[in-house]
């Protein structure tokens, strides 16, 4: 009986209507649009982020790309992913480098201070970058100092200086000795490109001088500090024991190196880099729903709309074909790895079918079941193998705990189609739903004269004794600007439940009549439990736009 009620109800809905679009799943799940007075509080953030927290670790292709980004979402996408970019071990729920990064800025700050912040200082810079040298030796106070024979030997008197040693700097090179100068005596180091820099003696007549000077085999003027060519002359008794690393170019090079972002260290992470180049360039949309399978189970269908204008289509014989990688993984707060799946959106039309196609979308859907009452973070990466390009997202997952007792329901799932699943459909298949398959308009947009086809289930609602079955009055409630604009009482001609002993099942069909004018607008669907005398209300936001082509769905 029940299976020919589900029958008579989905002919009655219009199976098969072609709009498509994005609803968040509730009021409440929705990201709420910010202002532009909240834009504008979080824009000295953003500045001092680029400006100042990642100043020397960020690219200038990274800079560029994030200096081009529009609103605060993807600047917050963005710095998820520099610091994902960058971490050791991204199944961990900390990541090490983001944290000893913050750890050098304080460091620097407490230790190089001086009329400048202590990130500011050279070697501050250099220690943020790089960390701690493996070797060190501390001049606090310059003084009397007896040059070691790579330097020319001889003694001189110098200003305050620090010698820093690397045994290896990625991108730099092994061995690697940066001297910082105080010169002004204030605290102020600076790097320096040559030793001499130190010499406080340097442009004081027959003071300071090298072994060479003090025996008369040479002069000042022959030092590489004022003479950088005088170190290729095999004659020069200034090079006698001087290193090929203090050679004036090489010591320039390495100078201007250490000017560069470090180099990315984690191999296994290179291919995600690519999202600083093409951040955003393949868009979709994403919508989550949250459906109870059991008390320990939530079931999360993660739907995913591409346009198939974005896609790069390749002539293969008489078919015009587009191909879509995708890429998901939830993870816990933990990191712990809940869920991760790879797959493959093929579409294809023959060339007479082409045009029409291209202005149509592809929907993909995964199902996952995750624990209930927890916060998840889902990260996809979505790659056009035509085109190469990418689109990298990241959304956090807030699963509700259904509560034993509460009247409650699941999100409102405003659908394309429903139909019944195969028998042997499997749980998980995507659009599945216990035996409907529900396929989403994922962004809720819907054209006048067409009718909203909500979906959503009930919980905990009170059984009759008598009869065994509950007792639900459904209230259907369309909103303008918080106006109520259409209002609808389920009947059998706009709605059907169907119980499952542990819940209710709730199709409806509301027609959007001439009156509803194209904007935004708000459904409202109210439960009234007879039986215990509760009432809940579940909110979803659906558009009206004008008429636009068809849509189709394509599944992998």
């Amino acid at each position: 009986m029940r299976c020919s009620r589900f029958f008579l109800f989905l002919v009655a809905l219009g199976l098969g209507l072609s709009a498509a679009g994005f609803s968040s799943a509730s009021a409440q799940d929705r990201p709420k649009k910010k202002t532009a007075s909240q834009d504008g509080d979080r824009a000295p953030y953003y500045k001092k982020w680029v400006n100042e927290d990642v100043l020397y670790i960020i690219s200038e292709e990274e800079r560029k790309v994030f200096k081009d980004l529009k609103n605060d979402e993807e600047r917050e996408a963005f710095i998820e992913q520099f610091w994902a970019r960058r971490d050791p071990d991204p199944r961990s729920a900390d990541n090490s480098f983001k944290e000893e990064h913050y750890r050098r800025i304080a460091y620097a700050n407490e230790r190089f201070t001086s009329g400048i912040p202590g990130w500011k200082s050279d070697r501050g810079r250099v220690y943020i970058m790089y960390g701690p040298p493996d070797e060190k030796e501390e001049h606090p106070t310059g003084g009397a100092y007896n040059r070691p024979f790579n330097e020319g030997g001889g003694t001189t008197t110098t200003y305050p200086f620090e010698k820093w040693w690397y045994r290896h700097l990625e991108g730099i090179g092994d061995d690697i000795e940066i001297e910082f100068v105080d010169p002004s005596m204030t605290g102020e180091y600076r790097m320096a490109m040559t030793p001499d820099e130190k010499d406080a003696l340097l442009h004081v007549p027959n003071a300071g001088l090298t072994l060479a000077e003090e025996m008369g085999l040479s002069d000042k003027s022959q030092r590489a500090y004022y003479n950088p060519s005088a170190y290729n002359d095999p004659s020069n008794p200034q090079n006698m024991f001087m290193r090929a690393k203090d050679q004036p170019f090489s010591r320039m090079e390495q100078y201007f190196n250490l000017q560069r972002p470090p180099q990315i260290k984690f191999e296994d992470l290179k291919a995600a880099v690519t999202t600083r180049i093409t951040y955003n360039t393949l868009p979709y949309t994403v919508r989550i729903d949250y459906i109870k399978l059991s008390a320990d189970k939530i079931l999360v269908p993660i739907t995913i709309e591409l346009s198939n204008q974005s896609l790069e289509f390749k002539k293969e014989l008489d078919f015009n074909r587009a191909e879509v990688n995708i890429y998901g993984i939830v993870t816990g707060l933990t990191g712990r790895i809940m869920s991760e799946f790879e797959d493959v959106i093929t579409t294809e039309y023959m060339d007479q079918y082409f045009e029409q196609g291209k202005n149509n979308r592809s929907i993909y859907q995964k199902i996952v079941a995750l624990p209930p009452g927890q916060r998840y973070k889902l990260d996809l990466v979505l790659k056009d193998t035509n085109s190469k390009n990418m689109g990298p997202m990241s959304l956090g997952l807030t699963v509700p705990k259904f509560e034993d007792g509460a009247l409650q329901s699941s999100t409102i799932i405003l659908a394309n189609s429903i139909t019944q699943a195969l028998a042997s459909t499997d749980q998980l298949e995507q659009y599945v739903i216990g035996d409907l398959k529900v396929l989403p308009n994922v962004k809720s947009e819907y054209e006048t004269g067409q009718n909203l086809i909500p979906y959503m289930q009930i919980y905990n609602m009170a059984v009759d004794q008598t009869s065994q079955k509950p007792s639900l009055d459904v209230t259907f409630i369309v909103k303008n600007d918080g106006k109520v604009v259409e209002e609808f009482k389920g009947q059998a001609d706009n709605s059907a439940q169907f119980f499952y002993g542990q819940r209710v099942v709730l199709l409806g069909k509301i027609p959007l009549k001439p009156v509803i004018s194209p904007g935004k607008y708000t459904l409202e669907v109210k439960i009234q439990d007879n039986i215990a005398n509760r009432t809940i209300s579940t909110l979803t936001d659906f558009r009206v736009k004008e008429p636009v082509p068809a849509i189709s769905a394509v599944t992998p």
